[in-house]
């Protein structure tokens, strides 16, 4: 039940940062999930254990990271589409 429960607040975080972003990750509600795994990873290199833990995820680590990479990934997939059009 657990890795139910941290997918759930994975995808949550993703969906998260996309919104204060406003970018969509690439994939939908996959791509939102491991937004939300790689954020809370990022975010706990960063900023280490702070705030509360729900479903394995410090939540203020987890978002900044996922803010983090939804805004790298954004950039990205951004150059990647000038340059396939050009």
């Amino acid at each position: 039940m657990s890795i139910i429960w941290s997918l759930i607040v994975g995808g949550i975080i993703g969906w998260l940062a996309g919104l204060i972003v406003g970018k969509d990750i690439p994939g939908g509600i996959i791509g939102n999930i491991i937004a939300g795994f790689i954020g809370g990873w990022l975010g706990r290199v960063i900023l280490g254990e702070l705030g509360p833990e729900i479903g394995g995820f410090y939540i203020i680590p987890a978002l900044i990271g996922a803010i983090v990479l939804v805004a790298i990934v954004s950039l990205i997939m951004r150059s990647v589409g000038r340059r396939n059009r050009a």
